[in-house]
């Protein structure tokens, strides 16, 4: 197999990973925001050496399984739509977090721990400060910013929980499937 086609199927699987998260972890609110998009962009970031291509990645996966929410939704056997007011934030915040992989490069063990902190803590804090500015049920003082970040302290939590489980396992299967290396690391 050529190195290509490997790519194109551990991306096909990847998205896979992702559109089977959301569809089995969004409707358990003890689980809610345990997904692997943002640890998909960080590995896109990481391995993807076409920088615009490198976007593609984590924007098709979330892309699709919003799609398939959608048309499940639309068929009353899912909660929730898949398109939503926010979502172009989250779109864009993801093409920060790819940036963010580029710039670590995934090398190194520290660089990905670090990796799987900043992404998810960065999208927590822009996606909910959007959220508190332009959400009415909270209040624009301190004691509504609290409360906004509060309540969605959970889903960071999940999402860094998800992430420090999801990214290691990406680069290693990457690794392991594609280039026939036993590492996490990106050589």
């Amino acid at each position: 197999m050529r190195l290509n086609y490997k790519l194109f199927l551990f991306t096909v699987l990847l998205v896979v990973v992702s559109v089977f998260s959301k569809l089995y972890f969004s409707t358990k609110l003890e689980w809610s925001g345990f997904s692997p998009i943002i640890a998909i962009a960080l590995f896109a970031g990481m391995i993807v050496k076409d920088k615009t291509a490198s976007f593609v990645l984590p924007l098709a996966s979330l892309f699709i399984s919003d799609v398939i929410i959608e048309v499940l939704f639309r068929c009353n056997l899912f909660p929730f739509q898949g398109f939503y007011g926010y979502q172009m934030l989250n779109y864009a915040l993801l093409l920060v977090t790819t940036l963010i992989g580029w710039m670590l490069e995934g090398n190194k063990v520290n660089r990905i721990i670090t990796g799987a902190i900043v992404a998810p803590t960065l999208f927590f804090i822009l996606s909910n400060l959007t959220v508190w500015i332009s959400a009415s049920f909270y209040t624009k003082d301190i004691t509504g910013f609290v409360e906004c970040y509060l309540a969605a302290l959970p889903f960071y939590l999940h999402s860094l929980a998800a992430t420090f489980v999801f990214l290691p396992a990406f680069l290693f299967s990457f690794n392991y499937l594609v280039k026939k290396e036993k590492t996490i690391l990106i050589a």
